[in-house]
């Protein structure tokens, strides 16, 4: 494991009421049920310095989805990567997202412990990207393990850098999105970089926490058989990685991008076919991996 990094905590922005409203691809509760912050400006700032204070695009309560049992899955506002694919474009910008206390958001965790304890669920941290508001996320992890929560975060790894030791010995599971092996595949799929996505990834594994891989499975962009092979590759690489799940691209998300007035580069995209997604999850069990 490398040293600690220094905690920077989430970036300064202003936040006020959502541009767009809380909503995702499955039902979703946006902010519903939690007290938004009426913080002034300047309080708002001091609080999320300290972690106290998060943007929030949307939480819900899902079963078998983000990790094992019933989780309470919490939708950070703010994103560094441009993932053409995106279904969620409106938790890009930290912007969109309501100001939701930390221990808000905790009291509401809670009420699931119960629910958490027969199911082996627990609190799944998305975005977004989470790591855009580490000091906040920092705070909601170690609020949770003194609950007695399981502990997972969905990230893309690219801003892993901002995810401290003491972060990482709360997480319980890594969901690690590998979206591209090849480096131009990755920046033409994302806008950034590749690298910091496979630090992190070696990292967490250095840990001994556990992680899945999610990988998007799109045509024409990510499905090429020496893409593939390079981010199986790579997988099988992480000696803590106990599943792989290869999710087929959909369209679910593109009137959102109409909707919020930004081009939309795969609108002629299909979704991948049967006999595609069988290769490709193929390629990932040629390295004895379990894929879904």
């Amino acid at each position: 494991m490398t040293g600690t990094v220094e905690q920077v905590g989430a970036p300064v922005i202003e936040l006020g009421l959502p541009l767009v409203g809380g909503s995702h691809q499955r039902s979703s509760a946006g902010t519903a049920g939690l007290e938004v912050s009426e913080a002034d400006r300047s309080e708002r700032f001091a609080q999320m310095r300290a972690g106290e204070l998060g943007s929030l695009h949307s939480w819900e309560l899902v079963t078998a989805v983000d990790g094992p049992g019933t989780r309470l899955t919490t939708f950070l506002a703010g994103c560094p990567l441009r993932c053409l694919y995106c279904h969620n474009p409106d938790t890009m910008e930290m912007r969109r997202g309501e100001p939701v206390l930390a221990e808000e958001l905790l009291r509401r965790i809670a009420r699931y412990v119960p629910a958490f304890s027969v199911t082996g669920g627990g609190l799944t941290i998305s975005g977004g990207e989470p790591l855009m508001q580490p000091a906040f996320v920092a705070r909601l992890l170690r609020g949770a393990k003194e609950l007695g929560v399981h502990t997972a975060i969905d990230t893309s790894g690219y801003l892993g850098a901002h995810c401290t030791d003491a972060m990482l010995a709360d997480i319980d599971l890594v969901l690690l999105d590998v979206k591209s092996g090849i480096p131009e595949t990755y920046k033409r799929t994302t806008g950034r970089e590749l690298q910091p996505t496979l630090d992190f990834g070696r990292r967490v594994a250095a840990s001994g926490t556990e992680i899945w891989i999610r990988f998007v499975l799109v045509p024409g962009l990510t499905d090429a058989v020496e893409n593939v092979d390079a981010v199986a590759d790579y997988v099988a690489t992480l000696s803590t990685v106990s599943r792989v799940e290869v999710l087929p691209f959909h369209q679910m998300g593109r009137d959102k991008w109409a909707s919020l007035g930004m081009d939309y580069e795969l609108e002629d995209a299909q979704p991948p076919s049967p006999e595609l997604v069988a290769r490709v999850r193929q390629q990932f069990r040629d390295r004895g991996l379990t894929v879904f």
